[in-house]
C-alpha cells in the first residue's frame, strides 16, 4: 500500500488537543482537510506526521511549541497609541482585529489591554507557546 510522501496531496482527518485535553480543533464533523505535503500549508510538526502514513493509518503526535505555532514572543505584543487609530473604533479587551505590516501584508492581533492613551495588541498566534496533541487519520492519497 501506498505512503504519503513530499508531492502529495492527502485528505486527513484530525482533532487537536491542548494539555489539559480540551480540543481546540476538529475535523471529524466536516469535510476532511486536504493539503500537499511539502507544501507549507500546515505547521511542519502536522505535515511530518503524515508522512509516511498510508490510506487508512492513524497516528497520535504531541507537537512541542517549536513543531507548532512556536514560541510566544513578547516582541510581538504592539502598544498602539489611541491617536494612531481611527478615531470611531471603541477597542474592548478581546476583540480580534486586523493589522497592515508596512510591507502590505495583514495579520491578525488580540486586544489584550486599553486604556485613555494606548492599546496593546497581542500579534502571537492564540496556540503559540503551547504543545499540541493530533491524533490524525490519512482518509486518502490523491
Amino acid at each position: 500500500m501506498a505512503e504519503a510522501r513530499q508531492g502529495d496531496t492527502v485528505l486527513v482527518h484530525y482533532t487537536g488537543t491542548l494539555d489539559d485535553g480540551s480540543e481546540f480543533d476538529s475535523s471529524r464533523d466536516q469535510e476532511p482537510l486536504k493539503f500537499k505535503l511539502g507544501s507549507g500549508q500546515v505547521i511542519p510538526g502536522f505535515e511530518a506526521a503524515v508522512e509516511g502514513l498510508a490510506a487508512g493509518a492513524d497516528v497520535k503526535v504531541r507537537l512541542e511549541a517549536a513543531e507548532a505555532y512556536g514560541d510566544r514572543s513578547d516582541e510581538l505584543v504592539l502598544t498602539v497609541g489611541r491617536t494612531d487609530l481611527p478615531s470611531s473604533f471603541e477597542p474592548e479587551i478581546g476583540d480580534e482585529i486586523e493589522m497592515r505590516h508596512s510591507s502590505g501584508h495583514t495579520f491578525p492581533g488580540m486586544i489584550v489591554d486599553v486604556d485613555d492613551s494606548a492599546v496593546r495588541i497581542d500579534a502571537n498566534h492564540p496556540l503559540a507557546g503551547q504543545a499540541l496533541t493530533f491524533t490524525i487519520e490519512l482518509v486518502e492519497i490523491l
